[in-house]
């Protein structure tokens, strides 16, 4: 048996873009026999399988060890206690599958088919398209009932594909932050210039989400890549005339204002706090385990009023949905997840070669969306995010893009790194 290195992984490539291009696609859900499946679910089993059988017909022992690897597997065991604890088993396994097993095991295997940047610029891509079929079919929606005057700015948005507009914001607000860091700092003109595309198309269809969280996340990663510039002044005063250029416009305004008028009986803010307030406290009653996997909003019914219309899946809370639903290890493992992903991001943007800097910085803003946007809504417990977060992580910790291994190779020194990134465009 060789080294990863060794293997090339072809196909395995070619079914992980296509997979990234069909994840909105786990609305399209069927059974086979009693078990229920998507279509995502389907191109994640079989990239997986054939990711083995090239490992067998190549002799390839695949590569597992990261810096992700401890913190991920106690995130496993965490969600396997909490298939224990759920009041139902069966609903808990299927979320187990769908959240934890599935999309960490499909971040192993590009951990091992990405190979150079353009391979993973390709898998980037490939979320991109299936985000931009998300948003603009949605956005296609809100502009026609926005012409035909049946939009109700305090209610929730007209929505196709996902289930809600905060769904369209939460899967594009991260890859908007990979695209917008790829546009500033991308190596060829070409990508330059498809990132920005898609940074333009994204942040509309974010903005037509009418998603208040995701207003905030785009203004975070917005904020961030504008701090990274050699012209950041520059930037972030543009950014400011747009920001006031966008309130001019009523729908809009009244959406943000709705938010910030407590006496308002559509502000979602106040209801977040009463639901925060009733989420501790039934985390007093359950400090360990939580409500366990899917059972929040059954063990939540004895903290909650019965005549409130309401009814929550989750507390939308970063902190309090990875509580309620992974306990105490589970907020410790999703914690360590995301500072450590932060932490080798940030490593990789100002030490790795310059041709993968721009997705290292592109990763870091993505996690610093998820948990702006986060503090707000459920930035990872859906199919698609849960999704999404892993393939964006294993970008971040391939081998061919740490420093330590680009540097023994022989490719880059940092200061070489910095050489070139400044030559193409500077920070």
């Amino acid at each position: 048996m060789t080294s990863v290195a060794s293997g090339r992984f072809p196909i395995s490539y070619g079914f992980a873009v296509a997979t990234c291009a069909l994840v909105p696609a786990y609305t399209i859900r069927w059974h086979i026999g009693p078990l229920p499946t998507t279509l995502l679910e389907g191109a994640i089993l079989v990239t997986i399988t054939v990711f083995a059988a090239e490992s067998v017909s190549q002799k390839t022992v695949p590569h597992w060890r990261s810096a992700l690897m401890a913190p991920a597997i106690l995130f496993l065991i965490a969600g396997a206690i909490s298939v224990v604890a759920a009041p139902d088993h069966r609903a808990a396994l299927g979320l187990y599958r769908a959240y934890f097993i599935e999309p960490i095991a499909f971040g192993a295997v590009l951990i091992n088919v990405i190979k150079t940047p353009i391979r993973a610029l390709w898998v980037v891509g490939g979320l991109s398209l299936g985000a931009t079929v998300a948003g603009v079919a949605n956005s296609a929606v809100v502009i026609n009932a926005l012409r035909h005057h049946t939009y109700d700015v305090v209610n929730t948005p007209p929505v196709v594909i996902y289930n809600t507009a905060n769904a369209v914001a939460l899967y594009l607000v991260p890859l908007i932050a990979l695209a917008g860091a790829i546009a500033l700092y991308g190596q060829s003109r070409r990508d330059r210039l498809v990132a920005a595309a898609f940074a333009l198309i994204g942040s509309a269809c974010v903005l037509l989400s009418f998603s208040r969280g995701g207003y905030l996340a785009l203004a975070a990663v917005t904020l961030g890549l504008a701090l990274t510039h050699r012209r950041r002044w520059m930037l972030m005063g543009a950014g400011l005339l747009v920001t006031a250029a966008l309130m001019l416009i009523p729908t809009l305004r009244d959406r943000v204002l709705t938010n910030l008028d407590p006496t308002n009986g559509h502000n979602t803010l106040v209801g977040r706090f009463h639901l925060w307030s009733v989420a501790l406290q039934m985390l007093r009653d359950h400090p360990l385990f939580g409500a366990g996997l899917s059972g929040f909003s059954t063990v939540i019914g004895p903290y909650w009023n019965p005549t409130n219309i309401d009814q929550f899946t989750y507390p939308h809370n970063i902190v309090l949905n990875s509580w309620t639903e992974t306990g105490l290890l589970g907020v410790a493992a999703f914690g360590w997840i995301l500072v450590t992903g932060m932490m080798v991001a940030w490593r990789g943007w100002r030490t790795a070669p310059s041709n993968w800097q721009a997705i290292h910085l592109g990763v870091l803003l993505a996690l610093v969306a998820v948990v702006v946007h986060g503090l707000v809504d459920v930035p990872y417990w859906k199919n698609d995010l849960s999704f999404e977060f892993w393939v964006l992580l294993s970008l971040t910790v391939t081998p061919p893009a740490l420093p330590a291994k680009a540097m023994s190779a022989g490719r880059a020194t940092p200061l070489e790194s910095r050489t070139s990134l400044s030559a193409s465009g500077g920070r």
